[in-house]
């Protein structure tokens, strides 16, 4: 795609950051991992350093990323109790209007699981939609069910979403959890941004209100590279997670 091209595609999505507010049980169970989580993470760096402590501070922004999505995503007695989905609830209100609207829509999330809570969920409504993830074997048919307009959501994982797609039926891409590497995110709402597109795109993304999501957002505009550095040290960034970064995102919703 020329450079005259790729400005004639952008200027068609419009772009919406959509924030949710967690409430009751799902709150508090927010809280009480990220209290855990801040412990655990300052005690490790106190003896052994920052650097030596990325496991340890991966593990715990994935709990805040996953309780963010759905409780059922943790793997904690702790979240078994707790039936609040504050952004899977928006999400269907969502998907409840667009479909009256008749809009085809992408919905990706970085974690399968989740999109198999979204799926069933669909099902649940008898909503048609199609799949994909880095573990569907034909890629072409969930593809092509999409685009020909026999189902009206096409749910993707970020491994199956990133490249070699042409999903230009669609007018709405949801971004269900904000993806910490900018540059993969806007190479999947691309897909819907191939030649032959010829309408407007609508892209939103859905962030928990003073959550890790909302303040990771913030990071990575102001420090580029940083996620990328965090998740794949190999990557020749030198962005650096500062101790003052992680007490911002370790603060109170």
């Amino acid at each position: 795609m020329t450079e005259t091209e790729t400005e004639r595609f952008a200027y068609r999505a419009v772009r919406h950051t959509t924030k949710i507010e967690l409430k009751d049980k799902q709150r508090d169970l927010y809280e009480a991992i990220r209290l855990r989580a801040q412990k655990k993470v300052m005690e490790q760096i106190q003896e052994k350093g920052l650097e030596r402590s990325q496991i340890v501070v991966l593990d715990a922004l994935l709990k805040l990323r996953q309780v963010c999505c759905d409780p059922r995503l943790v793997k904690i007695a702790e979240a078994a109790s707790v039936e609040e989905s504050a952004k899977l609830e928006f999400l269907l209100d969502m998907l409840s209007q667009l479909m009256e609207e008749e809009k085809k829509v992408l919905i990706f999330s970085q974690f399968t699981s989740m999109l198999e809570l979204i799926e069933k969920a669909l099902l649940e409504r008898n909503i048609a939609y199609t799949m994909l993830t880095g573990d569907t074997k034909d890629r072409a048919t969930p593809v092509e069910q999409f685009q020909k307009g026999n189902v009206p959501i096409m749910l993707i994982s970020l491994k199956a979403g990133g490249v070699g797609l042409n999903l230009t039926a669609a007018d709405t891409v949801i971004h269900y959890d904000p993806w910490w590497n900018p540059a993969a995110e806007n190479q999947a709402t691309d897909r819907a941004h191939r030649i032959g597109q010829t309408k407007p795109v609508f892209v939103y993304k859905l962030v928990i209100e003073g959550s890790l999501e909302e303040k990771i957002i913030s990071l990575q505009e102001r420090k580029k590279g940083l996620v990328q550095a965090l998740l794949d040290p190999e990557s020749g960034m030198d962005a650096k997670l500062s101790l003052e970064d992680l007490e911002s995102i370790f603060q109170p919703l």
